[in-house]
């Protein structure tokens, strides 16, 4: 079991956002649910027999969603990072993670159609900023904060 589980709270989407998140994570899997039992329901006023939490994995990380009601939203003070190798990975995340209403930010942010920040990152960006070179690593600070979405060939340009 690992040690620290990220836990998201959902008002009533869980199940659809967990099976939206291992669509497109291709290695992930669904794990077990639990529903509120009719004294859960009762003290949440949620529906006996509804989704309670889903357990599922992405690459490699476990996740708990739960059906908790519309009193916490996300908010982009917790994000999750996807490091990508090529920009063919960049886009690819980029257009499923936007999908269906969600919302383009600055530097390779985003949120998704429920509300959870993304941060869409190629992992040669990571290396560039950290250039010993400070003239480099400044023009490629510079060209990201123009862009929404990352462009390598535009970093490497820079």
């Amino acid at each position: 079991m690992q040690k620290i589980t990220p836990f998201l709270w959902f008002d009533d989407q869980a199940e659809e956002a967990v099976k939206f998140y291992t669509s497109v994570f291709k290695n992930s899997k669904i794990g077990r649910i639990l529903r509120y039992s009719e004294e859960a329901a009762k003290a949440s006023g949620r529906p006996a027999g509804s989704v309670l939490t889903v357990e599922f994995e992405m690459e490699g990380q476990k996740f708990v969603a739960l059906n908790g009601g519309p009193l916490f939203k996300f908010n982009d003070s917790i994000s999750f990072v996807v490091n990508c190798e090529t920009q063919e990975e960049v886009d690819y995340f980029w257009e499923k993670l936007t999908a269906d209403g969600g919302q383009e930010s600055q530097c390779g942010w985003l949120k998704d159609k429920f509300g959870v920040s993304w941060q869409v990152t190629p992992s040669v960006l990571i290396d560039m900023l950290h250039d010993k070179d400070s003239e480099k690593s400044e023009r490629v600070m510079h060209a990201m904060l123009q862009m929404k979405k990352i462009d390598i060939n535009k970093l490497k340009e820079a």
